[in-house]
């Protein structure tokens, strides 16, 4: 064998050996009856999940910002479902005057849901403020989705067996939570306030959990990290790590890969039993030590309840 034929032959081998790698996550297991929300469904691993669930015979809420492409996404949902019970609603979550007007509805119009999604997010964006004065990655990625699932939670309780599903990110190794700065007005960094979001994700999850359980609601919580995704988040990049993620980009997960773990905490049975936990890859995943602080957690907490001038005990 020639030394370039050989090259090309172990190439071809580890891009198949990746491709085994991100694999998709394989059940049968069906939604027929079940009402699911999933927040940021107009778009990458949203769609993917949003199509994957449809196609489980759920009925499906796209909350989306952008009512165009939501309406366009709607369309390809049905269309590669094949089920027709798939409707959008507005939700903007850098607004907490959306999230209740969208929350009001879900709780008028709908019976149950049964699995709520909490996907949508933003990235390493430049500074800015939502609606309320919060830092725009804490205030969609973690406050937006915190009162969402305040406002929803009575309801889900009442659509048991139930689960919530927020989509974090393995860049929580790299946050901390800055109680004191918690909009990072004294100093910011994209990147760290990207990473204390998805962090504060976590350690929602975990207090969510424990709360949910001790409480005996039948609703259970996961956290996950869906792999380095082909998304439209890496549009706030600056041009070297662009050019970073785009040589990596053969060893980055397409949307529907991305979307695996996400279906899998939203559908595997054996999670059933299974609360507060973080995974990746269709599996139980390590977090860092940050993300398993329940004293950091308990004041995460409060402070974002006093924050979004709510109760939730």
């Amino acid at each position: 064998m020639n030394s370039e034929f050989w090259c090309l032959d172990t190439n071809h081998r580890k891009m198949q050996a990746l491709r085994n790698m991100f694999r998709s996550w394989s059940s049968d297991a069906r939604l027929d009856g079940k009402t699911v929300i999933i927040t940021g469904a107009n778009a990458g691993i949203g769609k993917e999940t949003a199509i994957n669930l449809a196609k489980r015979g759920a009925r499906i809420i796209m909350a989306c910002r952008d009512t165009g492409k939501a309406d366009a996404a709607l369309k390809e949902v049905k269309d590669a479902s094949g089920n027709q019970d798939v409707v959008t609603s507005r939700l903007d979550l850098a607004d907490s005057k959306s999230i209740r007007e969208f929350a009001e509805n879900i709780n008028k119009e709908e019976k149950q849901v049964n699995i709520l999604i909490n996907n949508a997010g933003v990235m390493v964006c430049p500074y800015e403020k939502t609606a309320d004065g919060f830092e725009m990655q804490i205030g969609v990625n973690h406050m937006g989705h915190f009162l969402l699932t305040y406002l929803l939670l009575d309801l889900i309780k009442r659509s048991t067996p139930a689960r919530i599903i927020n989509v974090s990110s393995m860049a929580h190794q790299w946050g901390t939570i800055n109680l004191e700065d918690i909009n990072s007005e004294k100093n910011y960094d994209k990147q760290k306030a990207y990473s204390q979001s998805k962090l504060a994700n976590i350690l929602f999850t975990r207090s969510l959990a424990k709360r949910l359980e001790v409480s005996g609601t039948g609703v259970t919580a996961y956290a996950l990290h869906p792999g380095v995704v082909q998304t439209e988040l890496w549009r706030h990049l600056n041009k070297p790590q662009q050019a970073v993620m785009w040589l990596a980009k053969p060893f980055t997960k397409t949307s529907v890969q991305g979307a695996q773990t996400t279906i899998y905490c939203a559908v595997a049975p054996e999670l059933e039993t299974e609360s507060g936990k973080y995974y990746s890859d269709c599996a139980p995943a390590k977090c860092s030590q940050a993300a398993m602080d329940d004293e950091v957690a308990q004041r995460l907490w409060e402070l974002s309840c006093k924050m979004l001038s709510i109760t939730w005990e």
